[in-house]
């Protein structure tokens, strides 16, 4: 047998329990794929090849699957893999200093493997813990509010290549930082009673409850909820067995956001009634928790809680003791894709593929997870689902605006005294939101992360509502001493890192749009540069396939309407001035042709004889 056929066999060997606990099936490829990579470091060529045979897939799907996400590698990446959170909150506290600080200690190059392949270290875009930066993963776990004397102990503690088990218990500290409580998370209740009201009223009178509310979507986007559910519950199935499914969007990828994290930490029987609530409500059996990568930490508690509600009844068969309704929930865990935050393409990693969003129409709720009618809600939604069935539908309607009814919870970080998680009842301004945060010299907000608005100090009158500041729930806030071009730089890095690359228009425009943003930092730019990026953000509004690129210039579109001073003082020149200088590039050539007269050069030589080259 040859040393391929060997290494085989091992990998098959290893990989064979996980492949047997996942029933071989292809539709849970980024979780198979995700488990081999912790029983082997990294997914060599042999396991992707075993992977591929025991799913029944050709190779370069699993491989192209493997390829997709972020926190996937096909090459070692070291015993100890380390990621520094690049957000820009993170940025603001210091991280770029850290990094280099560590790596020197190290003797390593950010973004490569250590010559004993013990350590890398590299950044990722947001790790979701922006209320406590500087934060970095080590092999998937966070370490919270870093510093220097932390950093020196962490490359002590990789270079003596202690366990992560053994290191410091208080680096692992996740902080809740909640500091305004509303109507969510003033509430405490036994688990399972939003159930058992939902039960009691019927899935009908649930809809019903669920329309007087006007619950609306708090992902952002703010699509009526009850209009969602009844869809799905009126939706034919079109697959044999039929079907309906409940789906958790809790892939909080947008930077400045982590409200979530707060809700599956502290509220997650809250979550998961919701989640039931929906499904008896639409006839679904089956919910499933799409998880970001970076919040795996809260896997294990997460899990168990799911099983004590089975113990209990509130999960499974004869739920709640009626024979005739059951509904259980399964946990999926994301590999490091911002795009799966988009429902349809969370759908797609779902399934085990890659997380490409689908062309719409279909929607999901005729045609979502594996064909069928399924709901797509994220954290906080269902978490008001559940309060709308206890309190019903006027109660909550009653709070808040017309419009936008209920509370919001915010992700507040950056320049701010207190970050953390605060609730507001929707139509609460941005000045009070600051005064309270203690964020007294602020000139600008980013509300809704990078994909959202930056509002400017003459903008601080305006509300939280979707009638006027619609937002996912981030509230990112930099005083009047930061440079507004680095923080739109920095997300301008963001779209181009998390584009998918399905559609050229995103793929491209946003590798442009950094670029552009680059050369302007670099002291290359023009007005010139300028005018592309307006141009870039026409030609990605109009023409992207889903809202990643249509959403990728809104901060550059903001803070040069706004803030554009801090673009003009780095443009080398009102007019344009190719940083690229054709006519140096071409003097190997005309060495060697041995020309050198007016007609073999470009620009001012050429202009001056009339000579076109």
């Amino acid at each position: 047998m040859t040393d391929e056929g060997i290494e085989t066999r091992r990998v098959e060997k290893l990989l064979l329990p996980i492949l047997d606990g996942h029933r071989r099936d292809a539709g849970r490829l980024v979780q198979i794929l995700r488990q081999a990579q912790e029983a082997l470091g990294y997914l060599p060529a042999a396991a992707l090849t075993v992977i591929a045979r025991a799913v029944d897939l050709p190779r370069a799907r699993v491989e192209g699957v493997a390829g997709f996400y972020s926190f996937f590698h096909q090459n070692p990446v070291g015993h100890y893999r380390v990621l520094f959170s690049d957000n820009i909150t993170d940025r603001m506290l210091g991280s770029a200093e850290l990094i280099d600080r560590l790596c020197n200690k190290l003797w390593i190059e950010r973004g490569k493997v250590s010559e004993d392949g013990l350590v890398s270290v590299d950044t990722t875009s947001c790790t979701g813990m922006c209320d406590q930066g500087p934060a970095l993963l080590v092999n998937g776990r966070a370490l919270t509010r870093l510093s220097a004397e932390r950093v020196d102990r962490i490359s002590e503690l990789i270079r003596g290549q202690v366990p992560l088990a053994d290191w410091p218990p208080d680096y692992f500290v996740v902080a809740d930082n909640i500091r305004r409580r509303d109507a969510l998370l003033n509430t405490q209740w036994p688990a399972g009673e939003a159930l058992q009201a939902a039960i009691a009223r019927g899935a009908e009178a649930m809809l019903s409850e669920m329309k007087l509310s006007n619950l609306r979507g708090r992902g952002g986007a703010g699509f009526t909820t009850h209009i969602k559910w009844e869809s799905a519950r009126r939706a034919t199935c079109r697959h044999e067995p039929a079907a309906r499914y409940v789906v958790c969007n809790a892939d909080e990828g947008e930077p400045g956001t982590f409200k979530d994290r707060v809700l599956l930490s502290n509220y997650a029987d809250l979550l998961f009634d919701g989640m039931s609530v929906a499904g008896i409500t639409i006839g679904a059996q089956q919910g499933l928790v799409y998880l970001r990568g970076e919040y795996a930490y809260l896997l294990p508690a997460l899990r168990a809680n799911l099983e004590r509600r089975r113990q209990s009844g509130l999960l499974g068969p004869a739920l709640c003791g009626h024979p005739d309704l059951a509904f259980d929930i399964d946990i999926h865990l994301g590999a490091g894709a911002y795009v799966c935050g988009e429902e349809t393409a969370l759908l797609e990693s779902l399934e085990g593929k890659r997380g490409v969003p689908r062309v719409r129409p279909p929607f999901p709720v005729s045609e979502g997870y594996l064909g069928q009618p399924t709901v797509v809600n994220n954290v906080e939604t269902l978490c008001k689902a559940a309060l709308i069935a206890v309190h019903g539908g006027a109660w909550f309607a009653g709070l808040g605006t017309k419009q936008s009814t209920g509370s919001k919870l915010l992700s507040i970080s950056g320049d701010v005294e207190s970050p953390g998680i605060y609730e507001y009842p929707f139509g609460v301004s941005v000045a009070q939101v600051l005064n309270d945060c203690g964020a007294g010299n602020a000139q600008a907000v980013q509300v809704s992360g990078p994909s959202g608005n930056c509002l400017a100090m003459h903008e601080f009158s305006r509300h939280i509502a979707f009638e006027d500041v619609p937002t996912a729930g981030a509230f990112m806030v930099f005083g009047a001493h930061r440079d507004m071009f680095e923080v739109a730089r920095n997300f301008a890095h963001f779209f181009a890192h998390e584009s998918c690359g399905f559609c050229t228009p995103c793929r491209v425009g946003t590798s442009l749009v950094a670029n552009c943003m680059d050369k302007i930092a670099n002291g290359l730019g023009s007005q010139y540069d300028i005018g592309e990026i307006f141009k870039i953000h026409r030609l990605l509004h109009a023409a992207s396939h889903c809202g990643l690129g249509q959403a990728a210039c809104n901060p550059l579109f903001d803070t040069l309407n706004k803030f554009r001073p801090a673009y003009e003082r780095r443009l080398r020149s009102l007019d344009f001035e190719p940083a690229f200088d054709l006519d140096q590039a071409l003097a190997s050539a005309r060495q060697m042709t041995g020309r050198d007269d007016p007609a073999a050069h470009f620009g001012l030589a050429a202009r001056v004889t009339g000579v076109e080259p």
